[in-house]
């Protein structure tokens, strides 16, 4: 923000430190462009992105991801960001970065496009995706809301029956809500499963105490 600050061009407005107040304050202050970090409490980057896509604000969103590669920069995409970078992007960088948004490019894969140049972009990344983008739901937040309170248990370390017991539902039910997040994040166990959600930013650890994620049951 420092390096923000200091440009003749840019002024910073506002912060947030959690997703729901992120949203409050784009909707009070209409920045012209928003960095977004993917992995913020309470609503992640992607969810943020697509609901100020789905309010057509004209706030422009570059996210910021601790984790850069090609599937979360498509993610990004697929939300409606304008740009994706990785939070340890040289501060000359991310000033190109922020003057091309503001200019209406979108910046992916160290590319400056087009929007027709990007929407050719994400067609060729998915058809080299190695998992299918046709499951239910959209593809940054692809879980119900029942299967996001199973993953934030997994991720917690509880096994399946305390999942059952703390969600007051059947411990079958349980294993078929597992087995549909495995299905749905192309992964074979729920560590990878619990690896691949802090990674995109689906749910935060929140405890330092996690058990072993070999109880299934």
């Amino acid at each position: 923000m420092d390096a923000i600050s200091l440009e003749p061009d840019m002024k910073v407005v506002g912060q947030a430190s959690t997703g729901e107040n992120a949203v409050e304050t784009i909707r009070s202050l209409k920045p012209a462009i928003v960095l977004l970090d993917v992995n913020l409490p309470v609503m992640n980057g992607q969810q943020i992105t697509h609901q100020v896509v789905l309010e057509k604000l004209r706030t422009r969103i570059v996210l910021m991801s601790g984790y850069d590669d090609v599937e979360q920069a498509l993610h990004a995409a697929m939300a409606g960001a304008a740009a994706f970078c990785a939070k340890d992007i040289e501060p000359k960088n991310l000033l190109r970065i922020i003057r091309e948004v503001a200019d209406g490019k979108f910046v992916f894969g160290s590319q400056t496009l087009t929007r027709h140049e990007l929407q050719k972009w994400i067609e060729e990344q998915i058809e080299a995706a190695p998992r299918p983008y046709s499951e239910p739901g959209s593809p940054f937040h692809p879980l119900s809301g029942r299967e996001m309170q199973v993953l934030e248990s997994v991720v917690t370390g509880l096994s399946n029956k305390e999942i059952a017991s703390l969600l007051g539902i059947s411990h079958q039910t349980v294993k078929n809500h597992v087995t549909s997040i495995l299905r749905k994040f192309g992964v074979e166990d729920r560590t990878q499963a619990v690896v691949y959600a802090l990674k995109h930013g689906w749910v935060r650890l929140r405890t330092s105490g996690v058990r072993s994620e070999g109880r299934g049951s």
